[in-house]
């Protein structure tokens, strides 16, 4: 089975971090890398009470429905969790935050119709995320040249001849699809 790409988070009464996993660290500190966190629990912590919780609900604690990390929408979903015990660790909120799917499917029917490999979809994704080529060669594990040498055959396949040619013509396309 395939690890979740889906952020999850499990908080207490109080809005504290009991537990989280690797993706939600890295969907809520984007764009520094999850590594450089020197104490991930108390940014974690910050981050759900900041961006994660609604502010126009003062009554009880709700969370926004959509949180935004670069270019990448997430649909944010929480839920009320009820324990028997009524220990202060006793978890309170379960919340997670699960890639729109709207943009996926948008850079799926380009893939199809521009007939893009997996590789160079993946490059797309994270060019469309706004990182440099030595980012994304950082994050699939190969070198800078490969990743300009995808960008290129992808430039081609789209009739582009820039970086912000694919964005553009990727845009215009799930623009029309809507």
């Amino acid at each position: 089975m395939a690890p979740s790409n889906n952020g999850f988070l499990l908080l207490d009464a109080g809005l504290n971090l009991l537990a989280s996993n690797d993706p939600a660290l890295q969907i809520l500190c984007f764009p520094s890398e999850a590594e450089r966190i020197k104490q991930p629990k108390v940014f974690l912590a910050d981050r759900v009470r900041n961006a994660l919780l609604d502010h126009r609900s003062p009554d009880r604690p709700a969370f926004v429905k959509e949180f935004q990390s670069g270019k990448r929408r997430y649909i944010c979903k929480s839920f009320q969790v009820d324990g028997n015990s009524r220990s202060p660790l006793q978890p309170a909120f379960a919340v997670l935050l699960e890639r729109d799917a709207a943009a996926s499917t948008g850079l799926s029917e380009i893939s199809e119709q521009f007939d893009l490999t997996q590789r160079e979809r993946e490059t797309v994704e994270f060019l469309l995320q706004g990182l440099t080529s030595k980012e994304i060669a950082t994050r699939m594990n190969i070198s800078p040249n490969t990743v300009k040498a995808f960008l290129r055959l992808v430039m081609v396949k789209m009739k582009v001849s820039t970086r912000s040619g694919i964005a553009g013509k990727i845009a215009g396309s799930t623009r029309t699809n809507s």
